[in-house]
Parts: structure tokens; C-alpha cells; sequence
């Protein structure tokens, strides 16, 4: 893992690098949605298990799902009371989202917002980043700095001291809930109980 300064990292991923960053759950790997291929490399991921879009503000995501006025509705009313924090969405993929998120099943697209003001702060200036997970595909999340730049030598990552004392993540994932067109079905219970 590379540390670099605030404004490096964002260029960085711009430029179509892999970088992790700290968020509300467990530290993220990300790119560029179109670069997605590169956290599936990285990780050794199957091509069946999608990546999420994580952004700084709901009114950024909405673009990459399709739905009726009513379902628009119900995700933004859901979003509202959950969101920043430890809720992923998985909602119908509008054609803005790259192929390369979701290889095998490209009509759904996972969607969140994290409560971490680091995550956000750079999510605000890249826009929305292909998110998962900071480990090796089948092994538990990473939780520190050190196990991240073992794993991933080549991520650019900030340089702070701090980033691991600040960080109220948990280490549990968030949760996943998918519209079924009726009602959300939970595909992972992670942190956030939904209604």
C-alpha cells in the first residue's frame, strides 16, 4: 500500500488507480465504477459477487438505479432514515452503471452511503467509486492499515496517523437489501435492522 496525501489519492483513483479508504463498517478497496476490474483482480473475486457504487450523498446514486415514481418513493424514504450508515441497496441498474460492476447480473446495482467523514470527504470529490471490501475474495475483511498494504501493496491509501484511531467502524458489514418490486428482501444482516 502506497500512503499518499489527500489530493494524490484523489487524482489517483481518477486516474484510474485501486485505493482503500476507511468508512463506517470495514475499509473499502475502490476505483472508478468503469475501472471495476481492477478490485476483481485485485481480490481474486468471482465475477458473481458485484461490486456496491458508494457515494457522499444519496442524490448521487439515484442516477444509476431505474424504477417507477412510487419505488423512487419507497428507496428514497428508505435512504432518508438510513442513510449515511451501514445500508446497502440493491435496486435495478439504470444504463449508467458500467457492465464491469455486476459481470453475470448487470440489471441490479448495490447503493450506499457511508457514515465516515473520511469516506465521504473523498467520495465528494471523486463521485461515486465501485466499492467492496478490503480483503482477499472468501477471507474476513482487513481492519488495519498493516493488513491492507501486506495484502495490497500496490493500493494508494492516505497518509494519517490517525486513520485508525478515528474510525467508528464496527467490523461488521453492512447490510444488504434487495427490492424485489414488492418489498426488500435481505440478502446479508449486517449492522442496520431494516423496518
Amino acid at each position: 500500500m502506497v500512503q499518499v496525501s489527500f489530493d494524490t489519492l484523489v487524482a489517483g483513483v481518477k486516474a484510474g488507480k485501486l485505493i482503500s479508504f476507511p468508512t463506517d463498517t470495514v475499509p473499502a478497496l475502490a476505483s472508478l465504477p468503469e475501472q471495476a476490474e481492477l478490485i476483481f483482480q485485485a481480490k481474486q473475486r468471482t465475477q458473481d459477487k458485484p461490486l456496491i457504487l458508494m457515494a457522499a450523498h444519496p442524490e448521487a446514486l439515484w442516477a444509476f438505479v431505474k424504477g417507477s415514481e412510487q419505488e423512487y418513493q419507497i428507496w428514497q424514504e428508505v435512504a432518508q432514515k438510513y442513510w449515511p450508515g451501514a445500508l446497502t441497496l440493491v435496486l435495478p441498474a439504470s444504463t449508467q452503471v458500467p457492465r464491469v460492476m455486476n459481470p453475470i447480473d448487470p440489471t441490479t446495482i448495490g447503493i450506499r452511503v457511508p457514515d465516515c467523514a473520511s469516506a465521504q470527504k473523498i467520495l465528494a470529490q471523486t463521485g461515486p467509486l465501485a466499492t467492496t471490501s478490503a480483503n482477499l475474495s472468501g477471507q474476513p475483511p482487513l481492519q488495519t492499515m498493516a493488513e491492507i498494504a501486506t495484502q495490497f501493496p500496490e493500493v494508494l491509501a492516505l497518509a494519517n496517523t490517525e486513520y485508525e484511531n478515528k474510525i467508528p467502524r464496527n467490523g461488521v458489514p453492512s447490510t444488504v437489501a434487495k427490492w424485489t418490486g414488492i418489498n426488500w428482501q435481505i440478502l446479508r444482516q449486517g449492522g442496520v435492522k431494516l423496518d
